[in-house]
């Protein structure tokens, strides 16, 4: 059986900005968005990273929030896309939501909604090769994405054990992140 997968637009536009959209599509089926989502990363005023992507995969479905209350509660602590994705998440009983968002994790995990973000789904996938997903999370630092150097040497480390190697994990290249070591 196919996990139901709703998402937000960070895990999106970050993964299509390092060119790896496509890893999406391998992980799961099908993945649901809101409207807020799509309009967040494909809107008129914005043609951000995976515009052109979710406007073309068959295998992203936009979907109308019913619980609009329960949207218009949350876009006191998040914005419009996240509270849209967390509603959405319930409203499908889905398995998994793709979130990077620290506080929009928190709410859904109160849900008991299952999180993971934009880090976690790169580990996913390069479980057992951990140059490779280095080389995506440097791609990802380099582009904006932010991650603290305690968290990226923790997350490195994490890889490098999963693909059955050790050894130090040294600071990524420095024009992507000041790191002390």
């Amino acid at each position: 059986m196919n996990p139901v997968v709703v998402s937000n637009s960070t895990p999106l536009i970050a993964l299509a900005s390092i060119g790896r959209f496509s890893t999406l599509q391998e992980l799961f089926t099908q993945i649901h968005i809101p409207e807020a989502v799509l309009s967040e990363v494909a809107g008129d005023k914005r043609r951000r990273a995976g515009s052109r992507e979710i406007l073309t995969a068959s295998w992203i479905n936009t979907v109308h929030v019913e619980n609009i209350p329960s949207v218009d509660f949350l876009r006191t602590l998040v914005d419009q896309g996240e509270a849209e994705a967390i509603v959405l998440s319930r409203e499908l009983n889905a398995d998994l939501l793709l979130i990077d968002d620290g506080g929009g994790r928190k709410i859904a995990e109160s849900a008991a909604i299952t999180g993971v973000g934009t880090v976690g789904l790169l580990l996913r996938y390069y479980r057992v090769d951990a140059s490779s997903f280095r080389a995506a999370l440097d791609e990802l630092v380099s582009k904006g994405f932010r991650l603290a150097p305690k968290e990226y040497r923790k997350i490195v480390q994490l890889a490098l054990q999963r693909s059955g190697k050790d050894g130090v994990t040294p600071c990524p290249p420095a024009k992507t992140l000041k790191c002390k070591t």
